[in-house]
């Protein structure tokens, strides 16, 4: 598995001497960054994958996990890290190229993705950047031209920020039954209603946002009477206030109020009634991204513990050396890596317009499962300087449980397999 590293303390290479373990480590002490690095092939990438990686990994060096941990500690947006991602066009890595995208696929994104995190961004990084990856893939598909145009330049190049705009506190994953509205009136549509889990809502300029246009029981089917909005947020008429939360707190995340919210008939996206059935273009591809996010920060954890357990001596000798220690690390290594190949396997299905859900839900359901028990191993393996978080792998734990919640529950992930794939009654 190829590894961007930021290791503390320890003036060396990573002595690990297995495939695809690292393509560019870079070691740094707590103050300082040395200047060496392994370069390894990555024989399972592809060519575009693999320059990705390079650049991705470029960028990344400026960005330490001491740059990330006081991100953490201060609530404050990670900007320097968008903007360098803007200004080389990465916001819009799926996005067509005539409006300023590199019109890649969701294999190379996932990839881009895993290095944010890998880095030692986490969650943080990831989460700063991920509705630019997948959010308006609606639009690039279903908007007009003339709204692709008002759209999708200035949002990849950075001078819009976006948040996405579905689940509702008395919903949450039921998404047909959304209550929040938007009435037709004069040249356009008045919303109403609420919206939780808004993430970076304080700082962007515009929300997809999916709202009911017809009642459930005047429509032919549950799926219908949806409709996609993307239009302005920081408006009077929205009251946005943050959640405090246990990480990732330098983006924020919210609740929405709104009533009487104005929104112009040419912020409709698609078809009135048809929200619903366009914002599925990007489940698949959302769950493979958190993947590939949980991937990273898992990497990240496994490569910190395996550096700590090389250079902590207790009873003289190195904690490594003990198989209480390696066989835990080398179990979490295997399990990523697995992980890894399904969702690598699921981008590259997506890519080639296979709709099906079960290996995008699987995938994202085995990489968080082993991010968060190669973090925990992490902190397990640091002992008692795992909880402090000068060694970061406490910032890791608190941020891997994002993504076995979100953007869908374990459970509904094994409710969706036991139905859709083995045939059994559902359960819900």
């Amino acid at each position: 598995m190829a590894v961007l590293a930021y290791v503390p303390r320890i003036p060396r290479l990573l002595p690990l001497k297995v495939r695809n373990v690292s393509r560019c480590i870079q070691v740094q002490s707590l103050h300082a960054r040395a200047t060496e690095f392994l370069q390894i092939q990555d024989p399972d990438l592809s060519e575009s994958q693999r320059t990705v990686r390079e650049a991705i990994s470029k960028i990344c060096l400026d960005f330490p996990d001491s740059y990330w941990a006081q991100v953490d500690e201060s609530h404050r947006f990670p900007t320097e890290l968008y903007e360098a991602l803007a200004g080389q066009g990465w916001l819009g890595i799926c996005l067509p190229q005539r409006y300023g995208g590199l019109e890649l696929g969701i294999s190379e994104a996932a990839v881009m993705m895993q290095t944010i995190a890998e880095s030692g961004g986490g969650m943080t990084g990831a989460s700063s950047i991920h509705m630019n990856i997948f959010g308006l893939e609606p639009v690039a598909k279903f908007g007009t031209e003339a709204q692709k145009k008002r759209w999708l330049t200035p949002l990849i190049s950075g001078h819009h920020k976006a948040c996405f705009g579905v689940t509702e506190p008395n919903t949450g994953l039921d998404t047909l039954r959304l209550q929040a509205t938007a009435r037709r009136l004069g040249d356009g549509y008045v919303l109403s209603g609420q919206k939780v889990w808004i993430s970076t809502a304080q700082r962007a300029d515009k929300i997809l946002i999916l709202v009911r246009t017809t009642p459930r029981d005047r429509v032919k089917r549950p799926s219908q009477g949806l409709s996609l909005f993307y239009t302005d947020l920081q408006v009077p008429q929205v009251q946005i206030t943050e959640i405090p939360k246990m990480g990732r707190a330098a983006v924020d995340t919210n609740s929405l109020f709104f009533d009487n919210w104005h929104v112009l008939m040419e912020d409709r996206v698609g078809e009135e009634n048809e929200g619903f059935r366009m914002i599925l273009q990007g489940m698949n591809a959302e769950r493979i991204l958190i993947g590939a996010e949980a991937l990273g920060l898992g990497f990240a954890a496994l490569r910190r513990a395996a550096l700590y357990s090389n250079d902590r001596y207790v009873f003289g000798r190195p904690i490594g050396q003990n198989q209480g220690i390696q066989h835990p690390l080398a179990d979490s290594w295997i399990k990523l890596e697995a992980a890894r190949m399904m969702i690598y396997q699921a981008a590259r299905l997506y890519d080639q317009g296979y709709t099906g859900g079960e290996y995008a839900n699987a995938g994202k359901y085995l990489a968080a499962e082993a991010a968060f028990e190669a973090c925990e191993r992490a902190i397990l393996t640091h002992g008692g300087m795992g909880y402090a978080k000068g060694y970061h792998v406490e910032r890791y734990l608190r941020e891997v449980f994002i993504p076995r919640i979100a953007p869908v529950s374990r459970e509904m992930i094994l409710n969706y397999i036991g139905e859709r794939v083995l045939g059994l009654p559902k359960s819900y």
